[in-house]
């Protein structure tokens, strides 16, 4: 007979797998968290050899030594020469002649990682202000899973091939959990309580319940329009249930 079959539960949004979290940051200060670009391209000499002799399964280790030193993803510059602009030239400049080959970036500044836990806070550069005014402090919050899942489904997939990802069968986005798997009752049988005749459910199927249960209430409470601090609390919750069922030490 068939012991079952794989399940799964869409859970209401995407988490942080607690074994790629320290990937994916790494990942996040390889590329722009603007527009998806990795921070460095293959005009540059040392990325270049590195493409060619490093395996890629070594690759995302040395791309980062470089990718995470620029603080900003480089644009292209314009040549420009002297004189008046001509109509001719404003159409050459939108249909992109002009343009230096160059890294093609967006020209963001890019803020410092951190992993607290069970987060990932950015730190963003404050904007630069006039000499009277004081500086304002720098930008410090959370990203969210799905924020952090939108923007690496951005990278290019040269950018992958270069930091050494399978674009077929490792990509960045695919570390974030949207849905989670469900063994079948033959993975996590009942299991004897007090060693009598009385069963219970296995801790794996109880945390599965959890899951399950708060997934729910997180899409319950955005459907009811409730403030996004209580939302947020209860999808904590969630992401605390998914990693202590992937690791529970």
């Amino acid at each position: 007979e068939c012991p079952g079959h794989f399940g799964h539960i869409e859970l209401a949004r995407p988490v942080f797998h607690a074994g790629f979290m320290v990937k994916v940051k790494k990942i996040l200060e390889c590329i722009c968290f603007s527009c998806g670009k990795l921070r460095v391209d293959m005009r540059d000499p040392l990325v270049a050899n590195i493409v060619r002799r490093v395996k890629p399964q070594h690759r995302l280790k040395v791309i980062w030594g470089l990718a995470s030193k620029r603080g900003i993803c480089e644009p292209d510059e314009r040549d420009e020469e002297g004189g008046d602009a001509t109509n001719e030239d404003e159409f050459n400049a939108e249909k992109g002649d002009g343009l230096a080959k160059g890294h093609g970036g967006c020209g963001a500044e890019q803020p410092v990682w951190r992993k607290e836990a069970l987060k990932l806070v950015a730190k963003f550069k404050a904007p630069p202000v006039d000499k009277n005014e004081e500086a304002p402090e720098p930008e410090v919050r959370s990203v969210s899973p799905g924020e952090i899942f939108n923007v690496l489904r951005k990278i290019p997939a040269d950018d992958l091939n270069i930091m050494g990802l399978n674009i077929d069968y490792a990509r960045p986005e695919w570390m974030i959990l949207t849905v989670m798997p469900v063994p079948p009752a033959a993975v996590r049988p009942s299991i004897s309580v007090d060693g009598g005749a009385m069963r219970s459910e296995d801790d794996l199927t109880y945390k599965l319940a959890q899951i399950l249960k708060t997934s729910a209430t997180v899409r319950r409470l955005e459907a009811e329009g409730v403030p996004p601090s209580v939302v947020d609390e209860q999808f904590d919750l969630l992401q605390f249930h998914v990693a202590t069922y992937m690791d529970n030490e």
